[in-house]
């Protein structure tokens, strides 16, 4: 594991890092380098639950509610796939131990991703990552996915090439077609695809995303995609469905 960055978040300033793992056993993804975007000062799930999770998340509405009068746990109604309580914090409590090695420069960074698959964002936004560092582990890959909520957000470093745009709705999908974006679109059934712009993620017959790349913004000419809720906040997430 590797930090690729470490300074202000460029959503708000607040301090974060950007850690990248350099092999990964996920059943989903298959064997990618993935990066995890963090608050640096405090454990993720305390983010959460303070809310302080936007430095690295932005606006995303699968957040969930802050809830700071508590004395532990994470937000409420949080639908992100990711549990906090494994790889997420796991890996930060090993980061303040001072058991990473920085990548201090773009080379070294290129050097991570060069000839690999790389997954942008498996937890934080990264869009919320100066751009010349996800540009850079990008670079060289064989491909990537990246995936941002931040697609309206002047102060990010979202990238339409690079990055699908997440979105929460058929309208918003829409909204985002017309600014020339591909989208990443959580739906109840993959049947509500809108047909000849959105098509069902390979995942669910089982392609791994190592295998597949669709989800790497206008690079590839190809539909935007649709998936049923997964992963630990799946009942919330769906819940935002209505």
């Amino acid at each position: 594991m590797m930090i690729i960055y470490e300074g202000p978040s460029v959503l708000d300033g607040a301090p974060i890092v950007c850690i990248a793992t350099i092999a990964s056993g996920n059943e989903k993804t298959g064997d990618m380098v993935q990066t995890w975007a963090m608050r640096a000062d405090v454990d993720p799930i305390t983010a959460s639950r303070m809310g302080a999770d936007a430095s690295v998340c932005g606006d995303c509405p699968l957040r969930g509610t802050a809830r700071p009068e508590a004395t532990d746990g994470q937000a409420a109604k949080r639908g992100c796939y990711v549990t906090l309580v494994q790889a997420p914090l796991k890996i930060w409590r090993a980061y303040k131990a001072g058991r990473y090695q920085h990548a201090r420069t773009v080379d070294a960074i290129v050097n991570i991703g060069r000839n690999r698959m790389v997954r942008i964002g498996t937890y934080g936004d990264g869009a919320a990552v100066p751009g010349w560092v996800t540009a850079a582990l990008q670079s060289e890959a064989r491909g990537h996915t990246a995936y941002s909520h931040q697609w309206r957000n002047d102060r990010s470093s979202y990238d339409v090439r690079r990055y699908m745009a997440s979105v929460q709705s058929e309208a918003e999908a829409r909204e985002a077609w017309a600014l020339g974006h591909r989208t990443y679109r959580i739906v109840r059934d993959e049947g509500e695809a809108v047909p000849g712009f959105e098509v069902a993620c390979p995942s669910s017959h089982g392609v791994q995303c190592a295998d597949c790349g669709l989800c790497s913004g206008t690079q590839t000419r190809a539909k935007s995609i649709v998936i049923a809720p997964h992963g630990s906040g799946r009942a919330a997430a769906a819940a935002l469905l209505g």
